[in-house]
C-alpha cells in the first residue's frame, strides 16, 4: 500500500514543518515532495495535510500515520542492517544433517572454526543416515546434507542438488582387546569368516554382506546398531567383531578395542549435498567450506 520512499518523505516533512524545508534536507526540489506527498494521500484514500494560512497541519489520518512511520522506517533501516550482516558473513542460520560419525567428528570440528572466524552464524545440528537424510534435504528440512556411499552403490541425486565430494573413509575392523587376531597391523576379511559380526546401519549391513560375498561367505550378524558407541560396548564384551569406518576410530576407547585396517582394502566415500540455489547464501557457502577444509585434513584416514 505504501511506498517506503513516500514515507521517508513524509516523515521529513512532519520534521522540518514544510515541502521546502523537507526538500533541502533531503536533496529534492520543492515540486518532488508536493508530488510525492499526493501520491501517498492518493494511497491512504484521505488527506494527510491541511493548509491553515501559511503553516501546515497534519489531519488526525496524518497523526495516526506519523505516529506509525518512525517506526517503519526504524523497521526498514533495522532490515538493511540485518539483510547487509547476512551478506557480509555476520549472521546466518544453516541446518545441517549429518549422520553419527561425520556428527562425532568432522562436525565438531569445523563449528569450532567457525565459532571463531564467524561468530554470527548459527548452525542448527541434525542427525539422518543415508538415504533419509538426502530425502531431508530435498524436502527442504535442511541447507546441506553429509552421506556416505560405498564403491557400486551409486546415489541418486536430483539435479538441482550439488554434491561436494569430502573424503574417502578407509574401513577397519573393531576387535576386542585379546582377540586372536589383536597384534597384526591389517586383518583379512576372509580370516573372519567364522566370527559373530556386529553390523551398522541398513546401508552399512549391506556393504558388509557385500564384501564378505565377494570372498565366498556370509557373515552371522548377530547385532544391528547405527551407535557407534553401542557398538564398541558390544565388541569390548566379545560379542562380535565389527566393520567400522577409520574416521571413527579416535572417538573410540582404545583400552578396550582396537581397529586394524581390513584387506582387501575397502573405503567409503564421504561428501556434502546442497541445493545449488543454496550455494549462493553465503552462510551455507562458509559452512561448507568450513567442512571442505577439516575433510582435507583427514584424507587417507
Amino acid at each position: 500500500m505504501f511506498d517506503s520512499r513516500h514515507i521517508r518523505t513524509f516523515h521529513e516533512v512532519v520534521t522540518a514543518g514544510s515541502y521546502s524545508a523537507a526538500a533541502r534536507a533531503l536533496g529534492y526540489t520543492q515540486p518532488a515532495v508536493t508530488q510525492q506527498m499526493k501520491a501517498l494521500e492518493r494511497a491512504v484514500g484521505t488527506p494527510l495535510f491541511t493548509r491553515v494560512g501559511r503553516r501546515m497541519q497534519l489531519t488526525d489520518a496524518g497523526q495516526s500515520l506519523a505516529r506509525h512511520a518512525e517506526t517503519i522506517l526504524g523497521s526498514l533501516s533495522a532490515a538493511q542492517q540485518q539483510m547487509k550482516a547476512y551478506a557480509r558473513l555476520r549472521t546466518g542460520r544453516v541446518r545441517l544433517c549429518g549422520f553419527p560419525s561425520a556428527n562425532a567428528t568432522l562436525v565438531p570440528e569445523a563449528l569450532s572454526r567457525l565459532a571463531k572466524d564467524h561468530p554470527g552464524i548459527t548452525v542448527e545440528l541434525l542427525e539422518g543416515e543415508p538415504p533419509d537424510s538426502l530425502h531431508r534435504l530435498q524436502r527442504g528440512e535442511c541447507d546441506i546434507t553429509l552421506a556416505f556411499t560405498y564403491p557400486g552403490l551409486h546415489e541418486e541425486v536430483p539435479e538441482e542438488v550439488t554434491e561436494v565430494r569430502l573424503l574417502e573413509d578407509q574401513l577397519t575392523v573393531l576387535l576386542p582387546h585379546g582377540h586372536r587376531l589383536a597384534r597384526r597391523r591389517t586383518v583379512h576379511l576372509a580370516d573372519l569368516a567364522e566370527e559373530k559380526w556386529i553390523a551398522g546401519c541398513p546401508r552399512c549391513r549391506a556393504n558388509l554382506l557385500h564384501e564378505c560375498a565377494e570372498l565366498g561367505f556370509v557373515p552371522d550378524i548377530v547385532f544391528a546398531t547405527d551407535d557407534n558407541l553401542v557398538v564398541q560396548s558390544l565388541v569390548a564384551q566379545g560379542l562380535g567383531v565389527a566393520m567400522t569406518p577409520a574416521l571413527v576410530l579416535p572417538s573410540l576407547s582404545l583400552s578396550r578395542v582396537c581397529g586394524r585396517a581390513l584387506q582387501p582394502a575397502a573405503r567409503r566415500h564421504i561428501s556434502a549435498y546442497v541445493h545449488a540455489d543454496h550455494l549462493k547464501i553465503p552462510a551455507t557457502s562458509v559452512v561448507l567450506e568450513e567442512l571442505r577444509r577439516v575433510a582435507s585434513n583427514r584424507v587417507g584416514c
